[in-house]
């Protein structure tokens, strides 16, 4: 059908700019929200737009049904400013007509919800939580730029070093800084490198002094040395347990049905539904006086947006700390959601009018009385 064809055209167009502006929006947010991480060190510098690009990726789910919110509500309210709807309506056509070409146009990006939440979210993230393990995991002498100042991993030592040396494990001019059982430590030593000891980081020190001084003003003790080790890397060993849930397959979601996996699965599922229920809203939302502008529709609907994106996120922590089930909540919210978006639609399909209705029903009791 002509028509059909031209308003799928127009969404299209719509969709592609929407998409556009908002994940350039999107990655400008993310590219400053990794910058700060990567200053504070917890993310590697020369991985921050790879970062960026997964964290990207992992979003796309609710970039895509606001781009298809936002399509289908702005191209609506175009056609009710040009007065187009009401050569459509004049015709004998009803609003719920809208309904196939709308979800003609949305099933391919509905498909794409569907791929982003249950495959391409727990992906990116991994890979983004990978890479900061991997980053947090490196030595601190690959942590610490010569002639600065840096915290450990844990925070717990500050180290400052004249690293001159090829080798990234090894180091000259050490110092380092710690706070451990009431006691102000300070070492320092002519060079140091890294070893695995049993399966642990070890910084080995050569040729140093170290200054121990209670913080209750107990006492200085001086020692030097010739070999000295300090803890300063985790163990090798990951355990399963310790992936977080975002980053946790789907598969993983089903086969393991703890409540934390189910709100998590919750919240997947629950981005295809609510996709499929902002075509139906944005079609009952999509009414514009031309006499008046338009960005009211347009922050009405963006405010419906928000509500049922929050109670989305707000189900997930309910179904993980056990309050609700994960089916039950479901069913209320995109049941709700579902029958509010069908009833607003019937209404304006029908043209259903509740104030005059109980007037005409006051006015038949009257003339009874």
């Amino acid at each position: 059908m002509l028509f059909h064809s031209s308003i799928r055209k127009e969404l299209s167009r719509s969709f592609g700019a929407t998409l556009v502006v908002l994940v350039t929006i999107v990655m400008t947010m993310m590219l400053i929200r990794t910058l700060g991480l990567a200053s504070k060190g917890s993310v590697n510098p020369s991985e921050v737009f790879l970062v960026m690009t997964y964290t990207v990726l992992g979003y796309m789910p609710t970039i895509l049904s606001l781009c298809l919110f936002i399509s289908i509500v702005g191209t609506l309210s175009r056609m009710y400013r040009d007065s187009e709807m009401v050569i459509w309506f004049s015709s004998g056509r009803g609003l719920a007509e809208f309904l196939r070409p709308l979800f003609g146009f949305a099933w391919p990006i509905l498909v794409l919800v569907a791929v982003f939440a249950l495959v391409g979210w727990p992906w990116a993230n991994s890979q983004t939580q990978g890479m900061r393990e991997r980053y947090e995991r490196r030595s601190d002498i690959e942590r610490v730029a010569p002639g600065e100042f840096r915290e450990s991993a844990g925070r717990l030592r500050v180290f400052f070093i004249d690293k001159d040396s090829p080798d990234s494990a090894t180091a000259s001019n050490v110092f380092i800084q710690s706070i451990e059982r009431s006691l102000q430590i300070i070492t320092s030593a002519r060079s140091g490198h890294m070893e695995d000891i049993d399966g642990k980081r070890y910084l080995l020190l050569s040729n140093g002094q170290r200054l121990e001084r209670s913080l209750n003003a107990e006492g200085t003790k001086i020692s030097e040395f010739d070999t000295y080790g300090a803890r300063v890397g985790g163990s090798g060993t990951d355990s399963p347990n310790a992936t977080p849930v975002q980053a946790r397959t789907t598969l993983t979601l089903l086969r393991e049905p703890a409540l934390v996996n189910l709100g998590e699965l919750g919240w997947r599922v629950g981005m295809l539904l609510a996709a499929a229920n902002f075509v139906l809203l944005a079609l009952a939302l999509s009414s514009v006086n031309p006499r008046v502008g338009r960005s009211g529709n347009y922050l009405f609907a963006l405010f419906a947006f928000v509500l049922y994106y929050n109670l989305l996120n707000l189900g997930q922590n309910w179904v993980s700390s056990g309050k609700y089930g994960m089916g039950g909540f479901m069913l209320v919210l995109h049941g709700a959601a579902f029958l509010v978006g069908l009833a607003w639609l019937m209404k304006r399909h029908y043209n259903w009018r509740l104030l005059p209705a109980l007037r005409a029903h006051r006015a038949r009791k009257t003339n009874t009385a």
